[in-house]
């Protein structure tokens, strides 16, 4: 692959009105050749798309995709110029692609680099100036690797940028363009948004195993309820024995005592001579 001075890609720029990354790829694959590089761009639909891309595009379709189970589901806004072309099949199959793109694509979440916030751009960086791999290069290599990573991971996080599901020769950005040419106006993705099945929620993770022997554990240090009844059974009878116990000696010592009273030996009756003293019997 030839190097390209970047004089030779601003002048294709000027003559075609082709984005800058588009007129280095058209003069790589070309190996320099301006004619060439002009009709490979032209072929490709995106010196066309380049006229058009100031132009507002305010109509559109919301498309979605649903992927095969339910659990990723995507909602894609595409923009066009008119109405007319919103209906138009080639126009629907493209947001259904790009909805489809979306759902293929995980860890992409903006649709340019263009839109990614100056704060998560300089998140990645201090990540990757932080590599334990960087700390013995020289600064000057230091800072052309990290440059290249962080450009290689906002690609990551650009729809735009990835390569298409169905033809990896092109980007989302190319299908776009192409898209333009073939339909002759305008089209931008404007927003998407992803849904992922229990995304966010915090599932409870729990050892079955400790689970069980935890209940277990619990039942053997309860008291059995079966065993609680009898007690409480007991309690409620002893007051009924107690009094019966109370009551029983008084009629036994009652009875022993009636017993011992009949039984006892009565003293013999006197006779009325015995009882009265001083009288003597009789001589014969």
């Amino acid at each position: 692959m030839a190097d390209i001075p970047a004089k030779l890609v601003k002048e294709l720029r000027d003559k075609t009105n082709a984005g800058f990354g588009d007129c280095k790829k058209a003069l790589e694959a070309n190996d320099g050749d301006m004619e060439k590089a002009i009709e490979w761009l032209r072929q490709k639909g995106i010196t066309s798309a380049e006229k058009k891309s100031g132009k507002i595009t305010a109509e559109g379709l919301v498309g979605s995709y649903i992927h095969t189970g339910g659990r990723v589901g995507v909602l894609v806004e595409v923009n066009c110029q008119t109405d007319f072309v919103a209906r138009n099949e080639a126009f629907q199959a493209l947001v259904k692609d790009i909805a489809m793109q979306i759902a293929a694509c995980p860890n992409v979440e903006y649709v340019r680099i263009e839109d990614i916030p100056p704060d998560v751009v300089a998140k990645e960086k201090e990540i990757e100036t932080g590599r334990d791999d960087l700390g013995n290069k020289p600064e000057a290599v230091r800072e052309k690797i990290v440059a290249g990573r962080i450009e290689k991971r906002l690609k990551e996080l650009s729809l735009l940028e990835q390569p298409y599901i169905k033809d990896q020769s092109i980007t989302v950005a190319e299908l776009v363009k192409q898209n333009i040419a073939g339909l002759g106006e305008n089209i931008q993705v404007r927003r998407f948004v992803r849904f992922v099945m229990g995304e966010g929620i915090e599932k409870e993770e729990s050892d079955f195993a400790a689970e069980v022997a935890a209940q277990t554990g619990a039942k053997a240090e309860e008291p059995a309820p079966v065993a609680e009844e009898p007690t409480a059974e007991l309690v409620t009878e002893e007051p009924a024995p107690v009094e019966a116990a109370v009551a029983e000696p008084v009629a036994v010592e009652s009875v022993e005592e009636s017993v011992a009273v009949e039984s006892a030996p009565q003293p013999e009756a006197k006779s009325k001579s015995e009882g009265k003293p001083g009288k003597k019997k009789a001589k014969k």
